[in-house]
């Protein structure tokens, strides 16, 4: 069970997101800049572009610095399942069915063995996600890039009448859907947290992983299969919790949302805010928690979504602002 933490005490200096390089207000504003500059695109998660009958829609994101920690145990196999992830979830947290993906690796070097475990890792997640992979583009760039880097853009489809609404409404309630482990969210953070005073290499003491290099890079789930059971059951809006952890359900609407119920953390998450002498509320703010998905809808048809997404109701959406979860304030 989660319990909250009491290491104010903790000799080592306490760890933040923003202190290990990622500062999410200054990300925000950054992108409002870039928003403000290139002018409103229609949809939160995903891109839409109206084509007649049907809305087209786009997302693109990367993997970001977990590629560091597959980089120091020299495994790449399954950053290419992220990479798909991070982009399908978010078609489908805005109800578009993903159909066609495309990948960007930039490299400073070309090097045939990660190239081949990115690639069989892209279509373990192109099987997983039920879209196609349909080319992508390999740069070699020495003077811009050190290593590598592996982003994408999925594209997806969906009837007019069958987006979500896209907002949530007071008496909603909330029904989550287990994460897999961190994801491919915070890794700035739980890098520093897992390196201060160990390795990558060094033995898992939780799991059934063998270093702790392998509890990072548990890839991201793969949330396709909840698309139609959230069309059945009328989902007003539902949120991939991914950067900024459990503020993502802000995007649901200008309510409050109290999680009372959540699923509980993987152990790798007591692991990094132990061993960063993280608080309870950076840890909220930066990652998924153990839920990585979250859909909301009437009440009478809660339930029935959760048996039919093996999740449960973790909580409800009434007026005010913010999210209580675990008894924090986000």
């Amino acid at each position: 069970m989660w319990r909250m933490d009491d290491a104010g005490e903790d000799a080592t200096d306490e760890l933040t997101y923003a202190a290990t390089g990622v500062d999410i207000e200054e990300s925000e504003a950054a992108t409002a800049a870039l928003v403000g500059a290139v002018g409103e695109s229609s949809g939160d998660y995903a891109g839409l572009l109206d084509i007649g009958d049907r809305y087209l829609g786009l997302a693109t994101d990367g993997v970001g610095t977990k590629l560091l920690v597959a980089e120091a145990l020299s495994d790449y196999s399954t950053v290419g399942i992220d990479c798909i992830a991070m982009n399908v979830n978010d078609l489908v947290a805005a109800g578009i069915r993903p159909v066609a993906f495309v990948d960007y690796l930039a490299v400073d070097e070309p090097d045939e063995r990660f190239a081949e475990q990115i690639g069989d890792g892209l279509a373990e997640g192109a099987e997983r996600a039920d879209i196609e992979l349909v080319g992508g583009e390999t740069a070699v760039m020495p003077e811009v890039v050190k290593g590598l880097d592996l982003a994408g853009t999925c594209a997806g489809l969906a009837a007019k009448d069958a987006l979500f609404p896209g907002s949530a409404e007071a008496g909603d309630a909330l029904v989550g859907v287990p994460s897999s482990g961190i994801h491919s969210n915070g890794l700035t953070l739980a890098r520093t947290a897992v390196t201060r005073d160990g390795s990558y290499t060094d033995p898992c003491p939780f799991g059934d992983y063998d270093t702790l290099g392998e509890a990072l890079l548990e890839p991201t789930r793969i949330y396709t299969d909840l698309l139609d059971p959230m069309r059945d059951h009328g989902v007003n809006a539902a949120a991939h919790v991914t950067g900024g952890g459990w503020t993502n359900l802000d995007r649901l609407g200008d309510f409050r949302y109290v999680v009372d119920d959540p699923f509980d953390p993987q152990p790798v998450f007591e692991f990094v805010q132990e061993t960063g002498n993280v608080s309870d509320e950076e840890m909220h703010r930066t990652f998924n928690m153990g839920t990585g998905f979250v859909a909301a809808l009437d009440p009478a048809d809660a339930e029935s979504l959760a048996d039919a997404v093996d999740g449960r109701v973790i909580g409800h959406v009434e007026s005010g602002e913010g999210v209580s979860i675990r008894g924090l304030e986000l």
